[in-house]
């Protein structure tokens, strides 16, 4: 029996079909040469080339260094190289792409000979500093070593069942399944899941479940994209009885970029209208976001059990997905999903037969992690929830525009003159402040700007600093105006 007709099988009552559509690439530009990196320091240029030579890498040509003359077939690899000319040039030209980070200091890095304060990270609980989780870890090495290499099909340490056990009862669903990377289950799960049916992709979902969907549809899956979160557009895509069973709806949870929250509910009650699974990939609100409390200290609500636990929603035809490695700072990630779905996939996920497994402390941080969670969790989303607020209420003053209506921690600034990301980098390096660049193909062009992720290790005075440089950088360029309603 092939893997889709298990799955099929197993999970006939939930998925559902549909007409065949392709994934394409934009019209993109090419790129001719690299460029040398500039103006940064000695330690980071040296790590770049090897530790050879202070200058930087030779400008070169991309379709020299691939051979480009005998690869003449392969016009995806020319289509990549042409859409990535931005990201290419600021790699090697702007200090905040491709860094090497010499030194950690609480939540400040130091590039070179600039310490700067770090919101890039994605540590939302900051669990990565806390120096009770890293007092733990020696015990785990000691008992288990650094590293069992068997596949997971081999052999668990017990480290996995305990945590399936705890992340299953903190979640509230019927079971889970942890691989090591999101991306690993991507690319194992969708393609398993979709079998010979139909995918309905929202059009702005993460890089790496579009790659999954890819993989999918190269296996015989159809894929219909809709327009991001549009309810109306998919129902018009699931009403038409043409799609080929099974299908399944793949959105993300919380947004990495806009920090946004779909309307999962109603996403949910379609999926259960036309029998298809919803495929929610929750990274960056697992951890972060959970059910709401009387109790609750913030909005975020408590536990931080995901955000099918946030809308109180139940696990019926919905498969969540969400990883350790922003909230609790490790290398793991979780499916959970029905019992008769994880055994399928213990033999049908590349990654449960042949992958390595995630190292011994990142099971030992999960572990812990989820033990702290227990403890004071609520108590670090309220400092952080607090110190996001304090970004957004000084946004507000400056009538600087940002997607972000959640109050969750990432905060987009999208450029009105998008050519101009060079320098605002520059100052934001320059002022102590690294970010995540927003650039093109990453973001759409009218969408360049940069990302602030902010962390309950953050301390007042360095939001303050981040508030202060914020105005400087709206005093010198020219970012998108907030709405009317959006100061108020």
């Amino acid at each position: 029996m092939l893997v889709s007709d298990q799955t099929a099988a197993v999970e006939a009552p939930l998925i559902g079909r549909a007409r065949w559509a392709t994934l394409q690439f934009g019209g993109i530009r090419p790129i001719f040469g690299v460029m040398a990196r500039a103006d940064v320091s000695e330690p980071t240029i040296h790590a770049r080339n090897g530790g050879t030579a202070p200058d930087g890498p030779p400008a070169v040509d991309p379709r020299d260094a691939l051979r480009w003359g005998e690869r003449h077939q392969d016009r995806w690899l020319e289509r990549w190289i042409r859409s990535t000319e931005d990201l290419a040039r600021l790699q090697y030209s702007h200090r905040m792409l491709d860094a090497v980070i010499d030194e950690i200091d609480g939540r400040q890095i130091r590039v070179g000979n600039q310490w700067l304060i770090d919101c890039a990270s994605c540590n939302y609980l900051g669990l990565d500093l806390d120096e009770e989780i890293i007092g733990a870890v020696p015990e785990y090495l000691s008992k288990w070593g650094t590293h069992p290499s068997w596949s997971r099909l081999l052999g668990s340490p017990v480290l996995y069942e305990e945590i399936e056990a705890k992340l299953t009862h903190l979640l509230g669903c019927e079971d889970s399944l942890l691989l090591p990377t999101i991306t690993h289950i991507h690319m194992s799960v969708i393609p398993v899941l979709a079998g010979g049916g139909t995918v309905f992709l929202d059009s702005r979902a993460h890089k790496t479940i579009y790659d999954g969907c890819a993989l999918a549809h190269g296996r015989g899956a159809a894929i219909q994209r809709f327009a991001h979160e549009s309810l109306d557009h998919l129902e018009g895509l699931l009403r038409d009885r043409a799609w080929r069973r099974p299908g399944m709806i793949c959105i993300d949870g919380v947004n990495s970029m806009t920090g946004n929250a779909p309307d999962l509910a109603a996403f949910a009650a379609l999926a259960r209208k036309y029998d298809a699974i919803l495929y929610v990939d929750d990274a960056h609100g697992f951890g972060v976001i959970g059910e709401r409390s009387p109790d609750e200290a913030c909005g975020y609500g408590v536990r931080g059990n995901s955000i099918v636990r946030h809308v109180a929603e139940s696990y019926e035809n919905i498969v969540l997905v969400g990883g350790f490695s922003k909230a609790y700072s490790s290398l793991l990630a979780f499916i959970a999903c029905p019992t008769p779905l994880k055994q399928v996939l213990k033999t049908a996920a590349p990654p449960y037969l042949y992958s390595g497994p995630s190292p011994v402390a990142s099971l030992a941080t999960v572990l812990e992690g989820l033990r702290v969670n227990d403890v004071r969790g609520d108590e670090l989303r309220a400092k952080l929830h607090r110190l996001t607020g304090r970004v957004l209420e000084r946004m507000r003053e400056l009538g600087i525009a940002t997607p972000n209506q959640s109050g969750f921690p990432i905060i987009e600034i999208p450029l009105a003159e998008a050519d101009r990301i060079d320098e605002v980098g520059n100052l934001l390096f320059d002022r102590g402040i690294y970010v995540t660049m927003a650039v093109y193909p990453l973001v759409p062009r009218e969408e360049v700007g940069f990302r602030l992720q902010l962390t309950s290790a953050h301390t007042d005075e360095q939001i303050e600093h981040l508030c202060t440089v914020l105005g400087e950088v709206a005093e010198r360029f020219k970012l998108r105006p907030a709405s009317a309603d959006d100061r108020n």
